[in-house]
């Protein structure tokens, strides 16, 4: 008997020089693997042989622009047809080194709004890519948003293969301009006030919602209207007014957004409203609340405790996107389910270059813990007009999936866009092509310190190892979502297949970077329930027959094993 351990390494470089023949011929030259081979006698190893075994490869062709203009949507679909089938470790027969069919990892979050918010939209998102559907509360009623969810529990109702996942969006404590008749235009130089007192909305003077407006700025503080679209800087206040002078003009509207920067509101968190909205998404079972404006873990905290009382099973996601905020990082996502990096106020409360960097650190956090994370606001911003998207959000959104974002988030593009098919095409193409590029099993190096009470910390960093290894999916079962997730932070280079008969399981994974969750009534017969799970993904076209995948059984609930009895398994389908 021979115990052969394997190390596996096929890498894909570009020669900068030489001659067209001589890089094609560098380029196909044949990848292998090392194996040490350990003759044994009883218990011993009496001698070590090495032998190098040769793994045949085909290459894929050359690499194409993706394109993204409004009359290439069938050039896309196709396209993408070919990434699909590409199989870069192994040859067209099935077997040990071939690779599965390749998905998008990256998760996709549609903001819907007016734009689309019909039964026949949802579902064109739905096939389009969208995987989780967001309800911006502070837009809409209850009725609308009502509608929006009613539908997306229809689609998952009838979709075999595909769930989306509701996050409702709380307002928070945003200070907003009041109503105008008309939009105004203001000139650099002009001089501008905003009042406490409510239902003003003239050439020179418009309201606030804030009653504390006047007391939380200060002669000199700047004023970012919209996002910074307009700025203006403070001159002098009195009891009730603040006036300012224009630096940066525009065209003000009715409700826009306003910020002081460097500095937050003083009002709490979660308000009223909120409380309201957090109600109606308990009484609708949504899958997730974003809480916006979280300055500190209290928050999360209170929250949490309120759904706890309800037996409300909602995760919490914090906005990053206040000042007062970061200091207090490390505690909020400690408390929290996961962050979005809400871009848009955090550049208007901070400086503008520090926004790239608190991306990386905020999505290097959030997976260090074991946290969700999405990237959010102006991803595709330009799309709510145009059919085609800048080079600059192309790369923006490239950059957010090689950082390891768990979602990418479209806001205005889908919500009120003219385009928002398109925008959720773009997103889909542009992460997948970029995923393409990314070597697998990625991970933070101190992640296992997060999950080191468990021992499916070490089954999940195996399980990855050998998906990386042997270009195998991952098939687990879950009841709680838990090594699902796990499996998700280690960034196998597989597809996460995850099976849950829990409905609410099944919605909340679709957040998850890599998961792909799949609803099945489990039977106490675990040889029953591997079969068909590994029948349905083999009709769905998830595997192909004859392919390897690596099945875990191993989380914090035990399903056909013993609480200390954890094992993966490798099956052929």
């Amino acid at each position: 008997m021979s115990q052969v351990v394997a190390t596996r390494s096929i890498q894909t470089t570009l020669p900068s020089s030489g001659s067209t023949h001589d890089r094609a011929q560098k380029l196909l030259k044949v990848p292998s693997f090392a194996s040490k081979v350990f003759q044994q006698k009883g218990n011993k190893c009496s001698k070590l042989v090495f032998r190098r075994c040769h793994v045949s490869a085909i290459k894929s062709t050359a690499v194409e622009v993706v394109p993204v203009s409004p009359e290439d949507d069938i050039k896309i679909e196709e396209h993408l047809q070919r990434i699909r089938g590409v199989q870069p470790y192994g040859d067209t027969s099935n077997g040990i080194w071939s690779k599965p069919t390749f998905k998008r990892k990256t998760k996709i979050v549609c903001t819907i709004g007016p734009s689309t918010d019909t039964k026949e939209m949802i579902w064109k998102l739905a096939e389009a890519g969208m995987n989780v559907a967001r309800l911006n509360m502070s837009h809409g009623d209850h009725a609308s948003h009502q509608k929006v969810i009613d539908l997306v529990k229809e689609y998952n109702a009838q979709s075999k293969d595909n769930v989306i996942a509701i996050m409702l969006d709380t307002k928070g404590p945003e200070v907003r301009s009041g109503d105008l008749p008309q939009p105004i235009n203001l000139t650099t130089g002009q001089e501008f006030t905003f009042t406490i007192q409510r239902g003003v909305g003239t050439a020179d003077c418009v309201s606030v919602n804030y009653d504390d407006f006047v007391n939380d700025v200060a002669v000199g503080d700047m004023i970012l209207v919209d996002g910074g679209m307009m700025s203006m800087v403070v001159k002098s206040k009195t009891e009730r007014t603040v006036k300012c002078e224009v630096v940066d003009g525009g065209e003000l509207k009715s409700r826009r957004h306003l910020n002081v920067r460097g500095k937050s509101a003083t009002l709490p968190s979660i308000t009223e409203k909120d409380w309201d909205d957090i109600k109606f998404g308990v009484d609708n079972k949504v899958d997730f609340y974003a809480v916006s404006f979280v300055k500190d873990a209290e928050v999360v905290h209170e929250l949490k405790n309120y759904l706890k009382s309800c037996g409300a099973d909602i995760h919490v996601i914090v906005k990053i996107e206040s000042a007062d905020s970061i200091p207090n990082l490390n505690s909020i996502i400690t408390a929290s389910d996961g962050a979005m990096v809400a871009r848009g106020d955090l550049g208007a409360e901070l400086p503008i270059e520090e926004v790239p960097l608190l991306q990386e650190e905020i999505i290097n956090l959030c997976r260090s813990m074991g946290k969700a994370v999405i990237v959010a606001t102006n991803m595709l911003e330009s799309m709510i007009v145009h059919p085609t998207p800048t080079r600059a959000e192309v790369s923006d959104i490239a950059i957010a999936v090689r950082e390891g974002s768990d979602g990418i988030m479209l806001s205005g593009e889908t919500a009120h866009g003219k385009f928002p098919l398109k925008a959720v095409k773009v997103m889909h193409t542009v992460a997948l092509r970029t995923e393409a590029t990314i070597q697998g099993g990625q991970m933070p190096p101190n992640i296992g310190q997060v999950f080191k009470n468990h021992m499916s910390e070490m089954f999940a960093y195996h399980a990855t190892m050998m998906s990386n290894t042997l270009g195998t999916s991952t098939v687990v079962f879950t009841r709680t979502g838990f090594m699902a997730v796990l499996l998700s932070h280690y960034r196998p280079s597989g597809t996460i297949f995850a099976f849950t008969d829990e409905k609410r399981v099944q919605q909340r994974l679709a957040l998850y970077q890599g998961v792909c969750p799949v609803y099945m009534e489990f039977s106490d017969d675990s040889e029953e329930t591997f079969r068909r799970a590994l029948d349905f993904l083999q009709k769905q076209g998830m595997v192909k027959v004859g392919e390897e995948v690596a099945l875990v059984q191993s989380g914090r609930q035990p399903i056909w094993r013993f609480q200390s009895t954890h094992n993966i398994q490798v099956r052929k389908v």
